[in-house]
């Protein structure tokens, strides 16, 4: 096996002019760790934020220079090698993960990961459809299951629903079998109703926190909206669910839950995620059954990787953003 390899890398914090391709050494695996040759790589908000280095709660652990020099959380590929303590896995597992609990990295031709990171692969689904799902489609379920509690016939809003996070939502809902209604622009309509949506509302043209209707659940993927104007829109006994956006109404949502709870009867949280391997299994059976399938708007090489964070910057993509490694 190759010494060296190539990876996306960066040294400084800024926009995609920074990112450059390098050849560095491949990495060694730990005892605990699996080696893996990634076939493909996504895009989501959190490698665009460490891009960045904002806000800057993500400069924790590197204050001055990036922590992590190669992006890339979300991956699909195949075991090379692994480490003496690994049980799960052995080479020539092809395998799907996120990796932001553990060492990054994804962006590149090899990557070291621990094994409670990895699934193995849905079957009959291609590697750059694996690495679609596991921070977008865990981030959505445990917003539904583990904080929302969606049950079937319930009225769920989802904002931010042409996303990755809220294409992976509206499916997952739609299983359930609640009433979805999807916020987004206008230009995301076809697409939303093609995969579960009942309603879906043009952001630029209607307000949902001032049209009079309520919701049992509240996924909002954007937070841009006061938590006072989106508890409008929640029915006495909803949950509201943060699950990213700016962080003055991630601060503003904390300090008003308790009163609004106290009061209003109104649940209002954020999500805390949690990577792991066993939310990702849910997804792989629900792929294996032909209930949801990734949404999927454009694919880039590893030498235009630095195009795909810029595409993904400018906020109009549908479903995820796709780095293909290895042809």
């Amino acid at each position: 096996m190759a010494r060296t390899m190539k990876a996306m890398v960066y040294e400084t914090y800024g926009s995609p002019e920074v990112l450059q391709i390098k050849e560095v050494d491949v990495p060694v695996p730990k005892d605990h760790e699996v080696l893996i040759e990634v076939h493909a790589a996504s895009v989501n908000s959190w490698d665009w934020d460490l891009l960045r280095g904002k806000p800057y709660i993500n400069r924790l652990g590197g204050l001055r220079k990036p922590r992590y020099s190669i992006l890339g959380a979300d991956v699909a590929g195949k075991i090379t090698a692994i480490g003496s303590a690994v049980t799960r896995f052995q080479p020539g597992d092809e395998v799907f993960g996120d990796l932001s609990g553990c060492s990054w990295g994804g962006f590149a031709e090899y990557v070291c990961a621990g094994e409670d990171a990895l699934t193995p692969m849905p079957a009959g689904l291609s590697f750059e459809y694996a690495a679609a799902i596991p921070q977008a489609a865990v981030l959505a379920l445990q917003g539904m299951r583990d904080k929302g509690n969606l049950q079937k016939g319930q009225q769920i809003l989802i904002n931010g629903a042409g996303g990755g996070v809220g294409t992976f939502a509206v499916q997952y809902a739609k299983c359930i079998g609640a009433e979805i209604t999807a916020v987004d622009r206008a230009g995301k309509r076809d697409l939303l109703l093609s995969i579960g949506a009942d309603h879906v509302l043009d952001y630029t043209k209607e307000d949902f926190t001032a049209n009079g209707r309520q919701y049992d659940l509240i996924l909002d993927v954007v937070g841009t909206r006061s938590v006072f104007e989106v508890k409008r829109a929640l029915k006495t006994g909803g949950t509201y669910v943060m699950i990213g956006g700016l962080m003055p109404r991630l601060l503003q949502t904390l300090l008003a839950a308790p009163l609004i709870g106290r009061f209003e009867k109104k649940k209002m949280t954020i999500l805390i995620h949690k990577p792991n391997h066993e939310d990702q299994n849910v997804w792989k059976s629900l792929v294996e059954a032909g209930h949801v399938m990734p949404v999927i708007d454009r694919q880039y090489g590893l030498d235009d990787a630095a195009e795909a964070l810029r595409y993904f910057g400018e906020g109009d993509f549908k479903g995820k953003i796709i780095v293909r490694i290895k042809s």
